[in-house]
């Protein structure tokens, strides 16, 4: 049995974070700084023990890293880590993004900073485990566990209708989550072991595997979120405050993705295979139906909520068309949608901050008083369009292509939502940068500060690099990608030489 290793204590580092965060005494300014303080180092540390991890993971492998295993409970219950060339890049981009969220919260969150900032240490713990767990059972505690800070988070900190969207969302994902547990007991009964790697290789009855793969698909499809399961996540992040919704957008949506190239493709692909024109209808109207619904939104979180339903929508028919360019591209655009989404709502927390308004109404001209953020502002808005040259083209591009193999009428209707993507994204951009100054509240505005560029430059840069060369990504996954559709391709052949093989019954 291997020991513990570097992915437990990836797992470990927040959590003792968090216990340092919880020692501070009292709620002065000081304490209050130093809980500040204490959280970002630790979410930095972290940060840079994930880029270790990196490098010693070898990308030309698709078999599991990194292994750490040791008994649990016995029955064939074991605690084991893992990660394969998907996994490391959501490891890497949770890691990445913790830190932004700690200072992106820095001066906006003044109540209850300690137990602010140990929510999102324990948040941090329970995104890792959820990437690096190679045992379902294990993997369903990290995945409904992760609900109960971010509950938090939305219910304590967010805003005037805060209660509602925390118990929509805590309600929304956990109904769906409970048929994924039933599921796993359901393999466990099967294969006498909740072991992923061992999972992955036991052939499942086809007649099993349409529900199994229902009840996976409960849960990711909420997650996702997929219509018509996705009303929550609007109401989530209007009301979450800025760095709740960059965690939102930027990892907890892709868990869902994460769970379909984990569970629901290599372990049930005939099941896969008979539900994906099912998947690619869903997928087509999310794209197009949310977009339109963007165009019509007069709050700036919101528009840029229902922009993230219609984005993972390309992801959705991408890995469903389990060609290596879909797949890719999915996993490519879960990556950039973290940076792109990321920035967006820290781009409306920098003017939510000075007016306290998210109402689009409310602004217009702000150019002429911040030049700065009109730029980063506009890079953002062009990769969420998915302009080439910026990392939002890729996945989309990447996803397409992929799908036109196997369907290119998925395909024309799925491009009609880049079209409205440019309407809503450019509509949002003029009404906001663009006009004349004439409302009195703008007059004094100030450019972007000190802390809030150091927050944006990384995220557009990688933005813009990304868009640029795209290699560290497609080459980190490749070999994993092509393993999986090899494994895919293989059953979905298998099955079909069995059916024809049938004794005819006259």
């Amino acid at each position: 049995m291997f020991g513990f290793g570097i992915l437990s204590a990836l797992i470990a580092l927040p959590l003792i974070g968090a216990v340092f965060v919880a020692l501070i005494p009292g709620d002065s300014n000081a304490s209050r700084s130093s809980a500040r303080w204490a959280a970002l180092i630790t979410t930095l540390i972290t940060f840079a023990l994930s880029v270790y991890a990196y490098t010693l993971f070898n990308s030309t492998t698709a078999a599991f890293q990194l292994l750490e295993e040791r008994s649990w409970f016995g029955s064939g219950l074991v605690y084991k880590l893992g990660v394969d060339g998907m996994s490391i890049l959501f490891l890497l981009l949770t890691t990445f993004l913790m830190p932004f969220c700690i200072l992106a919260s820095w001066e906006s969150i003044s109540m209850r900073v300690k137990e602010y900032m140990i929510a999102f240490l324990v948040l941090e713990c329970l995104l890792i485990g959820v990437f690096t767990a190679l045992d379902t059972i294990l993997f369903y505690l990290f995945f409904e566990g992760s609900l109960i800070p971010m509950f938090l988070i939305i219910g304590i900190w967010g805003g005037q209708r805060r209660v509602y969207a925390s118990f929509k969302f805590f309600l929304y994902t956990l109904v769906g989550s409970l048929l994924m547990l039933l599921a796993v007991m359901a393999m466990y009964g099967v294969a006498g072991t909740t072991d992923i790697t061992v999972l992955l290789k036991t052939a499942f009855p086809a007649s099993m595997q349409k529900w199994l793969w229902l009840a996976f698909f409960a849960s990711f499809a909420v997650k996702m979120p997929m219509w018509p399961v996705h009303t929550w996540l609007p109401d989530a992040h209007v009301e979450a405050p800025t760095a709740g919704s960059v965690i939102l957008a930027g990892i907890l949506l892709k868990m869902g993705g994460y769970g379909f190239v984990r569970f629901s493709l290599p372990m049930f692909p005939e099941a896969s295979a008979y539900f994906a024109p099912l998947v690619f209808a869903l997928s087509v109207i999310a794209i197009i139906y949310t977009s339109l619904v963007a165009l019509v939104q007069t709050d700036m979180k919101k528009l840029i909520a229902y922009s993230s339903v219609a984005h993972m929508g390309f992801v959705t028919m991408g890995l469903f068309s389990m060609t290596e360019q879909g797949v890719q591209g999915a996993i490519f655009q879960m990556v950039s949608h973290g940076f792109v989404a990321g920035a967006l709502f820290l781009c409306v927390g920098v003017v939510y901050d000075r007016l306290h308004t998210r109402e689009i109404a409310a602004y217009g001209g702000i150019v002429e008083r911040m030049p700065l953020y009109a730029v980063a502002f506009m890079i953002l808005t062009m990769a969420n369009v998915g302009l080439p040259g910026t990392s939002g083209f890729i996945g989309e591009f990447l996803t397409m292509m992929g799908t036109f193999q196997i369907n290119s009428t998925v395909v024309l209707f799925a491009a009609t939502g880049v079209i409205f993507s440019a309407a809503y994204a450019l509509y949002l951009y003029r009404r906001v940068i663009f006009g004349v100054l004439e409302k009195a509240s703008l007059r004094n505005l100030l450019d972007l500060s000190a802390r809030e560029i150091a927050l944006l430059a990384p995220l557009l840069g990688l933005t813009l690099y990304y868009g640029f060369h795209p290699g560290p990504i497609l080459d980190g996954c490749a070999a994993s990608v092509e393993a999986l559709i090899r494994g895919y391709d293989a059953a979905i052949s298998a099955s079909h030489t069995a059916s024809l093989a049938l004794p005819i019954v006259h």
